[in-house]
């Protein structure tokens, strides 16, 4: 039976569809792209995820032009470049000046248009034709956004202000000077297309979800953060849960516990998110790949052909083209260093928070201090391990406290001596995101620098929050070697992050296409960074679970290229079942990385 998303009830032109990696927003888009055209609509589908997989999911090569999907009249699609449109904005930029200003001035705004926002809204500003240009509303009926701009954006292009003036006069050193700059020029179009995402009228943001704790939590941080900037009332869709059908306990104790863990963190959702417009998509057998199994996303199922249990290979099992070991024996062989850098990085929603909970627990019940922390602005840390670990000390690097540290700090060191004036556009570019990034930067140098003595474990924020951390460290590296020279001995957080006697990297994904997608691409901007991975961890795997429900069954089967492809990548890796309980506490994480009796 097909069931018609309320979401789509009087549908405006634009709808954008965001939420946590690795939850099927790309999916729900494409599912929604198609759906829409099969009912005669003109229709452009445009991803700004920098791992997009659209056209993946459509079996064609989109890339940034605006491509027909074949076989679907009216559907077409666009994948925008984070990268190419911030290379293209750079040049935009400096192209009018390059013969104007000594090359050492050019080299400064290079450098400064090398950050992170500048990406953010160099991808921006991609799009905002299509919010604002009368050829998208006579061209397409709909438009339809993978992955909206964040709440962070946003804030970005909603910042009054002269900047140009203010820096150029030489009264501050803003943090976001590159993108801010060239922003004058454009301001009246951004406040057009921030009016058009504010405008329920024009459009219709769509949080999606899967029905677990951390992404129900992660959400409802994104319906606040949209609520405070003046988007308001989206509606909510809960992705992939398992069908009642699937997890009768006769059929299957871990389909049982799955549903059961499914069912309490929807019924416990906080109430802004549960007075919102809901559905619920059913979890299918197969990936949603190709018009067919798109098509069926909206379609309530039950039952199935079985499916023999696949030969896939395991945590104990020997693999083909590369060493491979459960995730007891990569603890072993992290404690053998006696001390060092470990850090857990991939896609949101991928677990990476209990695997490092539970190597640090680890570490510790073998007799080594370790500290446990996260850059993670959703913090799910003291969820995980609600009680103390002898030897271990858990920490959160706080985004709100150290921003707050840090713009105290720069107030009274920079702030000192200018006008009132002066001090007001200081304390505004303060409030630029940017800051924050500096500031998790700073403490997140300080648990680096600890990791000579002890063992630091470090919970890093989701994918594209993490190779924020990294860049900043790559120009502070820079800006170290500027002033320092090759006369002093020094040691930045890139050079550790980069010695791989130092730091074991571990990049953390599902056995799923966009996971295993994005971890590649990670795995890919670590090495050009000059950080090789040292190992990869496959985590809540249906496969190794070796289920008896059919559903799972099939789910497990679908695992075995994603497992083969990881196996491909990896130096080493583990495979870390599914497990009926969730990993919460001391002794349910060390058993997760190998049973350790605690030290007498």
């Amino acid at each position: 039976m097909t069931v018609l998303p309320r979401f789509l009830d009087d549908l405006p032109r634009f709808v954008f569809f965001t939420g946590k990696g690795g939850v099927g927003k790309t999916s729900v888009a494409c599912a929604t792209a198609l759906r829409l055209a099969d009912a005669g609509r003109r229709v452009l589908l445009v991803s700004t995820d920098p791992a997009s997989n659209v056209g993946q999911v459509f079996g064609i090569t989109i890339g940034n032009t605006v491509t027909p999907v074949p076989g679907v009249d009216g559907l077409s699609a666009l994948e925008i470049d984070p990268e190419q449109a911030a290379q293209a904005y750079r040049d935009r930029i400096i192209a009018p000046v390059r013969t104007l200003l000594p090359a050492a001035e050019i080299a400064a705004i290079t450098e400064q248009l090398s950050g992170s926002c500048t990406t953010e809204v160099a991808s921006f500003n991609e799009f905002t034709a299509l919010l604002t240009h009368p050829v998208s509303d006579s061209a397409y009926d709909h438009v339809v956004f993978d992955t909206a701009p964040t709440g962070h954006t946003i804030r970005l292009l909603q910042l009054p202000g002269s900047w140009t003036g203010f820096l150029q006069a030489g009264k501050g050193d803003a943090s976001c000077l590159g993108p801010l700059a060239g922003l004058d020029k454009q301001r009246q179009t951004y406040a057009d297309a921030v009016a058009a995402l504010q405008d329920r009228r024009r459009t219709r943001m769509v949080l999606v979800t899967r029905p677990q704790a951390s992404s129900v939590g992660e959400v409802e941080r994104t319906r606040t953060e949209l609520s405070e900037i003046g988007i308001t009332e989206p509606y909510l869709v809960v992705n992939g849960v398992l069908p009642d059908e699937a997890g009768m306990a006769e059929e299957d104790p871990l389909s049982a516990a799955v549903r059961e863990r499914e069912a309490a963190a929807i019924a416990a959702m906080p109430s802004g998110l549960a007075e919102l417009p809901r559905d619920i998509f059913e979890l299918k057998a197969a990936n949603m790949i190709g018009q067919e199994a798109l098509r069926s996303l909206f379609e309530t199922t039950g039952g199935g052909q079985a499916l023999p249990m696949p030969a896939v290979a395991t945590a104990t099992t020997a693999a083909a083209g590369g060493p491979t070991a459960p995730l007891a024996a990569l603890v072993d062989e992290v404690a053998e260093r006696g001390h060092g850098l470990v850090l857990l990085m991939g896609k949101g929603g991928v677990g990476k928070t209990a695997l490092a909970a539970a190597v640090a627990v680890s570490l510790a019940r073998r007799g080594h201090p370790v500290h446990l922390t996260t850059t993670d602005p959703a913090a799910h840390l003291a969820d995980t391990l609600p009680s103390d670990v002898a030897g271990l000390r858990v920490s959160r690097i706080d985004p709100v406290e150290a921003t707050q540290t840090y713009r105290d700090h720069v107030m009274a060191t920079k702030g000192r001596n200018l006008d009132d004036a002066g001090r007001a556009a200081l304390a505004e570019d303060l409030l630029s995101p940017c800051t924050e990034e500096v500031a998790v930067f700073r403490k997140f140098g300080h648990a680096v620098s600890e990791s000579r003595r002890q063992f630091v474990v470090i919970d890093t924020a989701p994918t594209g929050h993490t190779l924020l951390l990294l860049d900043a460290a790559g120009s502070y590296h820079r800006e170290v070697v500027r002033q320092l020279g090759d006369s002093t001995t020094y040691t930045t957080p890139l050079m550790t992050l980069q010695d791989p006697e130092q730091t074991m990297v571990i990049v953390v994904t599902l056995a799923e296409p966009t996971p295993v997608l994005e971890a590649e691409e990670l795995q890919a901007d670590l090495q050009r960074a000059g950080i090789e991975p040292w190992a990869w961890v496959v985590n809540n795997s249906l496969a190794a679970a070796h289920p008896t429900g059919e559903l799972l069954r099939r789910r497990a089967a679908a695992e075995q290229e994603h497992i083969d492809t990881v196996r491909r990548l990896a130096p080493r890796f583990a495979i870390v079942p599914l497990l009926a309980a969730e990993p919460i506490g001391a002794e349910r994480l060390a058993e997760l990385a190998g049973s350790v009796p605690q030290p007498a």
